[in-house]
């Protein structure tokens, strides 16, 4: 099954950076904090309650597109840092390193990515298979980095389950394609197929920031389904 690719993101989008949720953007409906963001010491609380229409339709497009997966239940860490909807992805036909919790739409979103947009882009532009994605992680409590202290005590969409870092690529010949490394590689053929990932993830996720968007991301690409769109 292919997940549907929505429109390309126009480039007036980026206008609206400070409405954005990400690792350096206020998360989606997050309130502002007095204090910097952070679990609670006494561990989460279990959040009881149906589980929504869209979230239970989420579940059966990961079955349908065969991809293997665990419901996790819905947990308040505390802060602001609420997590629902959520699966931990177990196979999806590539492996995926540092992967926690994501809230299902950013899980599916992913594998759609992964399998339809990075994939075919090893395989044409490099020559050989993708057989492993790094990533730096999913969920984590804290607030937004990189943009001072303000920025600290609002809420990151990795607080709430709902983006991804992505760092590295593995090829079945053996090369190890960095973002850090390969985003201004004297390689061309490394450069095209990191731009060619980059555009089709901006295709796909609400917010995507690049090496080109700041020093904080020189390393990763950020990629979440929070406010939007902006690709960067």
């Amino acid at each position: 099954m292919r997940f549907a690719r929505p429109p390309a993101f126009p480039v007036a989008a980026l206008l609206a950076t400070t409405l954005l949720g990400g690792c350096l953007f206020g998360g989606r409906d997050a309130p502002r904090q007095s204090t910097p963001i952070h679990e609670r010491r006494s561990g989460p609380v279990t959040l009881n309650g149906p589980t929504p229409r869209d979230t239970q339709q989420c579940f059966t497009d990961l079955s349908r597109a065969q991809v293997r997966y665990s419901p996790l239940p819905d947990r308040d860490f505390g802060s602001g840092c609420i997590v629902t909807g959520a699966v931990q992805l177990l196979d999806i036909g590539v492996p995926v390193t540092g992967l926690k919790s994501m809230r299902c739409p950013l899980a599916r979103t992913f594998t759609g990515w992964v399998r339809y947009g990075v994939a075919p882009a090893a395989r044409e532009i490099l020559g050989s298979d993708l057989v492993r994605v790094e990533s730096f992680g999913t969920y984590s409590c804290r607030g937004i980095i990189g943009n001072g202290a303000a920025s600290a005590r609002k809420m990151s969409e990795h607080g709430l389950g709902n983006a991804v870092d992505i760092s590295a690529f593995v090829l079945r010949d053996g090369r190890r394609i960095t973002i850090l490394g390969g985003w201004r590689s004297p390689d061309p053929e490394v450069r095209e197929f990191l731009s060619v990932v980059h555009q089709s993830a901006c295709k796909r996720f609400r917010t995507v920031l690049s090496p080109n968007y700041n020093a904080a991301h020189q390393n990763h690409l950020h990629l979440d389904m929070g406010r939007g769109p902006f690709c960067a």
